[in-house]
């Protein structure tokens, strides 16, 4: 006895997706047993054609039907799915993402809050800064100011102290000078006069001829002073 697969549906239908079951064929070496094998397996490959048959008449009919979310029979499926991803979504979004983002945009305006309050104290900070530094810097330039003034009246005073004391000093040698002066003056208006008489004596006895006395000459200078 020897045994043989068949496919009898691939054959047949090349559309259909469905693959036919293999009919096995047995062949009997006894005499009369092989027919009735025989009309068995064609009665069984008859009933695998007529199903083969109907099958692809059963997806004819359902694929000229268009595609399945577009079937009215499929909406109350996809509107109950359709509803539970929004709810499922409205879920995650409303526990999850909105408070989530909710605490960052709170963040973030506590974080901007919080910079632009340091940045006006630094900013308050630095003008007090400044005011201090440009009040520092007014009293230093008073303060140098008043120092130069001292200075200038210091040096004004030293000058005038030795301006005095060489004032002094100059009077003093004027002072003796003029004194020298007035006793070499005095001295010399001694000796001028004692030489003017000797002269006029000299002179008077040439021209007269007589000698003339100390009185005379004494009188006639007073006379002539």
């Amino acid at each position: 006895m020897t045994a043989a697969p068949t496919s009898a549906a691939d054959n047949a239908t090349g559309d259909v997706a469905t693959s036919a079951p293999e009919t096995t064929t047995v062949v009997s070496l006894v005499p009369g047993h092989g027919d009735d094998a025989h009309a068995a397996d064609a009665h069984g490959a008859g009933d695998h054609t007529a199903g083969t048959v109907a099958t692809t008449e059963h997806a004819d009919e359902h694929s000229s039907g268009g595609l399945p979310q577009l079937q009215t029979e499929h909406w109350a499926g996809q509107i109950v799915w359709l509803l539970i991803i929004f709810t499922v979504f409205y879920v995650l979004m409303a526990t999850v993402f909105t408070p989530r983002l909710r605490k960052v945009i709170s963040n973030r305006g506590s974080t901007i809050a919080e910079d632009l309050a340091n940045a006006r104290a630094n900013r308050d900070e630095a003008e007090a800064q400044a005011k201090e530094a440009a009040a520092e810097t007014a009293a230093a330039h008073a303060a140098s100011r008043k120092l130069a003034a001292e200075a200038l009246a210091r040096s004004n005073a030293e000058i005038a102290a030795q301006t005095a004391a060489e004032d002094a000093k100059l009077n003093a040698r004027l002072s003796e000078a003029e004194a020298r002066i007035r006793a070499a003056r005095d001295t010399a208006m001694a000796h001028v006069t004692e030489i003017a008489g000797e002269t006029a004596q000299v002179l008077v006895e040439k021209l007269t001829g007589k000698p003339v006395t100390a009185a005379a000459l004494k009188s006639a200078f007073g006379k002539v002073s």
